[in-house]
């Protein structure tokens, strides 16, 4: 029969050894080193300024037409983007992990978009009219709604849910545990 202290010995070894793995696994994840607790003792801070963890990243098509008549003349112009949107966790609003014997506890902020980067634009139309001209204006004014679009577009997807499960499956297959492995986040809001 082991001793009680030898057992507390083990058990916090044991603790220390998964609260490592966790590091690696979110160094290797994030490329960063979050606050870690073990039993409510800090067992290694943050040292990484990561500001934001891009989990997954989604190709987003957007299209918007501008069809203006004036005393019988038409202009229209057609134009198509795609964009990569990016969804993932604003770390500036916390991460912390709580190790205990009885499981561990990820905190951090629900998944949200990130950002949205322009990769092309197409020109689907451009007609001017007998006297309505396609103006460099309303060229600049179409080309400026293209990205809200797929702003819009990419927040009303489910591509913020979809990043929360892939973070907890990144972590499940990196961290092999006896514990549970439960996520917490922090804030309501999900969308911008």
């Amino acid at each position: 029969m082991a001793k009680p202290a030898r057992t507390a010995r083990q058990s916090t070894g044991e603790l220390e050894r998964l609260g490592r793995n966790l590091r690696a696994a979110f160094v290797d994840i994030a490329h960063l080193q979050p606050r870690i607790t073990i039993n409510d003792r800090v067992y290694m801070e943050q040292t990484t300024p990561v500001s934001e963890l891009v989990v997954l990243s989604r190709r987003i098509e957007v299209e918007h037409e501008l069809l203006h008549t004036w005393v019988g003349s038409s202009k229209r112009v057609k134009l198509h983007g795609t964009f990569i949107a990016k969804a993932g966790f604003d770390l500036r609003k916390g991460l912390s992990i709580d190790i205990r014997p009885d499981g561990i506890m990820v905190q951090l902020p629900h998944a949200q978009i990130l950002g949205v980067e322009q990769q092309q634009v197409d020109v689907l139309a451009f007609e001017n009219g007998l006297w309505n001209r396609i103006s460099g204006q309303d060229v600049q004014s179409e080309l400026s709604v293209l990205p809200d679009l797929a702003w819009k577009k990419a927040a009303e997807s489910e591509l913020p849910n979809e990043a929360e499960e892939t973070l907890q499956q990144q972590l499940e297959q990196r961290i092999h545990r006896a514990q549970p492995l439960r996520l917490v986040f922090k804030d309501e809001k999900k969308s911008e």
